[in-house]
Formats: C-alpha cells, structure tokens, sequence
C-alpha cells in the first residue's frame, strides 16, 4: 500500500477537484474508505498495477457517488437535477457536477458498452490520461479517444433528456 499511495491520493484530490467547494470528505478520507471496501473483496489478483488503479478509480467512484446520495437524501427537497455535457467538461476538474446523474448514466451506458463506460470512468473519475486509462483497458490511444468520444455524444444525450422521460 505505501507504493500506491501517493498514486491513490492524486487520484482523489483530482475527484474531489471537481467536486463543489467546501465537499465534506477529503483525499485522505476518499483513499480510506475505498481501502476499506477494497480489504472487504478478500485477496484479489491483480493482473497489473493498471488493474489495480481501475479498480481502484472504480472504488473511488462508488465512495463520493454513496456519499452524494446520503447528502442529498439528507437535505430538503432533494430533487435531482440532470446535467448537461457541456457543464461536464471531462478536461476541467472545476466544474459542480451531479454525480448521482453521472453515474446513472455511466452505469446505463455500462448496461450495453461496458468498455465505453470504463474508459469514460478512467478518464473522468480516475483522472487517468488518454495513454493511461488504454493501457489500463488494453487498447490503444487512438481507440480511447474514439471510444471518449462516441460516450460523450452518448452522455450528453442522456443527461440533455428531461427526468420525466428516461
């Protein structure tokens, strides 16, 4: 775990970048409690140090979208709002953003492209770079960027449609 950690706490500071100023968790906290979840999968093999940061981006994901639901469920009038992809500039870790929206979508897109969905994941919430998130996957550069591109028309779509229409 040391060896990984510094690589682990970049990986939530850039998360909780884009998340709204004054976010109640902190990397250190986010790198927490993905360990947690992480020991509770028992001893898994990883195939590759990339393996492990994707799954471990996964797991970070899973953290702040969980907490994003305890606070909205926490707060009055707890209406989700959609986003559109625009305000979700993949590129700018300043941006507000619904995760809850976000990862319904992910997870809609996951349901029938799962590799458009992880290099999506990798990208966004893994800050992983272009190079990195293709090797993570196992495909080229050129494929990422056509795979990121192809699952952002798909996103802005979804996240463009009104909630009543799903």
């Amino acid at each position: 775990m040391p060896l990984v950690y510094q690589e682990l706490h970049r990986l939530a500071q850039a998360y909780l970048n884009r998340e709204h100023p004054g976010h109640t968790l902190q990397p250190t906290a986010l790198i927490h409690e993905a360990y947690i979840r992480l020991i509770d999968q028992g001893q898994p093999d990883w195939n590759s140090r990339s393996h492990f940061f994707r799954f471990s981006a996964h797991l970070m994901r899973q953290v702040l979208v969980d907490h994003a639901r305890a606070a909205r469920s926490a707060k009055r009038g707890g209406d989700q709002y959609k986003l559109s992809l625009d305000q979700v500039n993949l590129a700018s870790p300043e941006q507000d953003i619904d995760l809850l929206a976000l990862d319904e979508a992910l997870n809609r897109l996951a349901a029938f492209d799962e590799r458009r969905a992880r290099v999506l994941e990798l990208r966004f919430f893994g800050g992983m770079t272009e190079e990195e998130a293709g090797e993570a996957i196992g495909i080229s550069v050129a494929t990422v960027r056509r795979e990121l591109r192809l699952a952002e028309a798909w996103l802005y779509r979804e996240l463009a449609r009104p909630a009543d229409r799903s």
